[in-house]
């Protein structure tokens, strides 16, 4: 099949499922093998630049979707409802399961501390986390992870394109020492600019004269 033509039958099957497709499924659809599909799909995904469609990859697949910035333009017309807006301790809850997946919602408050129940409710409620089993642990507790809806609001492909976090030292209770953390940005910091009334007092103290 000529290249041009698989690309025309991605496009068609990207459009008629509106989901991820999984690079397994389009292989088998097509018939071509991993490397020469990945190869036309970046291709593919180059020929969208800068429309008003895109092609995300999410995790093992890929989805064609309104491109984000005319997010704007288009929600008025689709819903009504005003835009939601993800408060502070919605995005501190979402930012902790992301990089934990298959994190309980007790770890979760632990690290926070403060009760999370209403928060994670409501990351449900926007399908930006989903349950991702039980815990073998007493009570079988929930876990968590962030979903297919994460992945293209905030534009990553998979959590390996999360944002490496600084490495601090716990202490026995699990806390950041945050003394620490500043002699590490004390040892950073550059030397402070003296005023001239320290230079003149150390040239005082050295048994010299006050140069006008």
């Amino acid at each position: 099949m000529e290249i041009e033509k698989i690309k025309a039958a991605v496009e068609a099957i990207l459009f008629a499922t509106g989901r991820v497709v999984k690079i397994t499924e389009l292989m088998s659809a097509l018939e071509i093998s991993q490397e020469d599909l990945i190869h036309i799909m970046e291709s593919l995904r180059e020929d969208y630049k800068n429309k008003g469609i895109e092609i995300i990859k999410v995790e093992d697949g890929y989805q064609m979707v309104t491109n984000s910035q005319f997010y704007e333009y288009i929600y008025p017309i689709l819903d009504k409802r005003s835009k939601p807006n993800l408060s502070n301790a919605a995005l501190e809850t979402l930012s902790i399961i992301a990089y934990n997946p298959k994190i309980t919602r007790a770890e979760i408050e632990s690290i926070r501390g403060v009760n999370s129940d209403g928060t994670i409710y409501k990351l449900l409620d926007f399908n930006l986390i989903q349950e991702a089993g039980k815990l073998d642990a007493p009570g079988k507790p929930t876990t968590y992870c962030v979903t297919d809806e994460f992945f293209k609001m905030f534009g990553f492909s998979s959590l390996e394109e999360l944002p490496e976090l600084p490495r601090y030292k716990l202490d026995e209770n699990q806390q950041i020492v945050i003394d620490d953390i500043l002699e590490e940005q004390q040892k950073e910091a550059p030397e402070p600019v003296r005023v001239q009334e320290e230079y003149d007092e150390d040239i005082k103290n050295e048994g010299g004269e006050k140069i006008e």
